[in-house]
């Protein structure tokens, strides 16, 4: 069995761009966790899976791009999950939105895969800092955070699989959109 997970991956310069924030939380608060996953928006949550599913879940992947279009993804400024979570937020978006509820109801009709449902509301977002940022340091980093700008944008058109390697997050797969 191996963990998964499927999201939207940024591209390089995004994840650059990201990942200076991720090393700055950890030089100051001891954060490594988010550094695991490179820039993402996920879809579909961690969950654990027998490794012969790996590929009709490629599959399964390939043929829901094969009917997507593209669309751009704007990120602007940070936020949080108090009092574990400091993110960089990403702006509302219909096509985000369609495109999380689409996807995930198409993997879970497929009936094969160890997927849940996730009961929380879909509130995109790239995490910088997450489970190991402590209360008492959340406080302090919010308080720079807050303040902070950022602001990038980036074509989605592709949808990724990641599995732990048992240390960090590799992108195993990515299917293209086909429109």
């Amino acid at each position: 069995m191996n963990m998964y997970y499927i999201a939207l991956v940024a591209p390089e310069e995004i994840n650059k761009a990201v990942l200076k924030w991720k090393y700055f939380l950890k030089e100051h608060f001891g954060c490594t966790a988010a550094l695991k996953s490179p820039a993402h928006i996920t879809l579909i949550p961690p969950f654990w899976m027998d490794e012969e599913l790996e590929k009709e879940l490629i599959h399964s992947i390939t043929e829901f791009g094969k009917f997507r279009e593209r669309f751009e993804i704007s990120l602007k400024d940070f936020s949080a999950f108090n009092p574990k979570v400091i993110f960089v937020d990403v702006t509302k978006n219909e096509k985000l939105d369609s495109l999380y509820s689409t996807f995930n109801e198409f993997i879970i009709s497929q009936n094969k895969y160890p997927v849940k449902i996730d009961e929380r509301l879909f509130q995109p977002h790239v995490t910088i800092a997450t489970r190991d940022l402590y209360k008492k340091d959340y406080y302090e980093a919010w308080k720079i955070f807050a303040v902070k700008k950022f602001e990038a944008q980036w074509m989605v058109n592709t949808i990724s699989l990641l599995r732990h390697n048992q240390k960090n997050w590799d992108v195993i797969f990515t299917s293209q959109f086909h429109q």
